[in-house]
């Protein structure tokens, strides 16, 4: 909803801490130029066919590149400039995210060896469900069920949001299957494009078990016009009453 700051420890490659990434043995500082290379870091090699001399330039095999090979290695990396430990990142995790989505932290993956430019931190994010709201994009969908009476007489209830409780007064003979919105209380699109929209959808309980007066009562009132269903126009599917209030 709002977006949040979370620390996170990781064990990857860092630079040695012993040599400063340079992969050489303290105080020696010991680089000779590559003798495969000269210090270009490239080899050329050519070769005759019946098309005639044809050259390829490769990476260098010996110094990887680097033009230059270490004459004292650091003990604690072995020449490579890096080591295996943990560190603590601090993720900036923006409003609106998704299950699934990946954030990009740059610089904080694997260091590269002996002072390279170090890689990525992928994040991916995995959404903890909520107890009563369910995700739909940007909006959020909430079942609530109410007694036969409430909804023939009409009530008031507090429904749960991500940022407190709301009241949501409900006219006297609610239907089944209706669906209430609520606009403004879903959550931010990570995009900028505005807020989604809470929708509450109405269940009516049926009760399972009845004391023998309140059975005579309804059976006294079965023939009640007042109790007969009328027909009405399909309404459709949850979703599709959702669409209709945009449309």
């Amino acid at each position: 909803l709002n977006g949040v700051e979370k620390k996170i420890k990781v064990n990857k490659a860092i630079s040695c801490n012993t040599c400063g990434g340079s992969g050489a043995q303290a105080g020696s500082g010991s680089f000779n130029t590559c003798g495969t290379c000269k210090g270009a870091g490239q080899v050329k090699r050519v070769t005759s066919s019946f098309l005639g001399q044809m050259q390829t330039i490769t990476t260098c095999p010996t110094c990887n590149g680097e033009g230059q090979t270490i004459v004292n290695k650091c003990k604690a990396c072995t020449g490579s400039g890096t080591q295996q430990s943990e560190e603590v990142i601090s993720i900036q995790i923006p409003a609106g995210v998704a299950e699934g989505m990946q954030l990009n932290v740059q610089g904080k993956g694997n260091a590269a060896e002996r002072g390279g430019i170090p890689g990525d931190l992928l994040v991916i994010i995995e959404e903890v469900e909520h107890p009563s709201l369910v995700r739909d994009g940007d909006h959020l969908i909430h079942d609530l069920y109410i007694s036969f009476i409430d909804a023939t007489l009409g009530t008031s209830v507090e429904i749960p949001t991500l940022d407190g409780k709301a009241k949501v007064k409900l006219d006297p003979g609610t239907q089944a299957g209706k669906v209430l919105r609520l606009k403004g209380k879903g959550l931010p699109n990570i995009q900028g494009y505005g807020t989604g929209d809470q929708f509450v959808h109405i269940h009516v309980w049926t009760p399972t078990k009845l004391a023998k007066e309140e059975k005579e009562w309804f059976e006294n009132n079965r023939d009640n016009a007042n109790f007969k269903p009328t027909e009405r126009e399909k309404e459709g599917g949850f979703f599709k009453r959702v669409r209709d209030m945009f449309s």
